[in-house]
């Protein structure tokens, strides 16, 4: 059973940088994909950035790129997600969640259907 305890959210200014970290464990294989998602007051749960573990492909959505992404830590079982520049509309609950997943990770991959989810950590950035 693939369990997953995230952590490091807080309050942070904009123009700020804040690590988030997930640790997983219960992964028997490298067919699994893992991804942060976040969900805003009154909007979708969307995609943040995720990694495919076969091939350490990484999908990061366009509103992040260049300023956030997914850092895998294999030793520790530990997926980090590096938030840099961050900006008001960033805050929301950001979730680590896991999925069996086969293939090179692109957009479609990168979607809030994964089976396996954490409880979710806050991220608020304000002034």
């Amino acid at each position: 059973q693939v369990q997953i305890v995230e952590s490091g959210g807080g309050l942070v200014q904009p123009g700020g940088s804040l690590r988030l970290s997930c640790e997983v464990s219960g992964l028997t294989s490298r067919y699994w994909a893992i991804g942060w998602f976040r969900q805003a007051p009154g909007k979708q749960r969307e995609g943040v950035s995720c990694i495919a573990l076969k091939d350490d492909s990484i999908y990061d959505h366009d509103s992040v790129k260049g300023r956030f992404t997914i850092v895998r830590d294999t030793a520790r079982n530990t997926f980090y997600l590096q938030m840099n520049s961050l900006t008001i509309e960033d805050t929301a609950v950001y979730y680590c969640a896991a999925d069996r997943f086969w293939g090179t990770m692109t957009e479609p991959d990168c979607l809030p259907y994964y089976g396996s989810w954490g409880q979710g950590t806050q991220v608020t950035v304000s002034p």
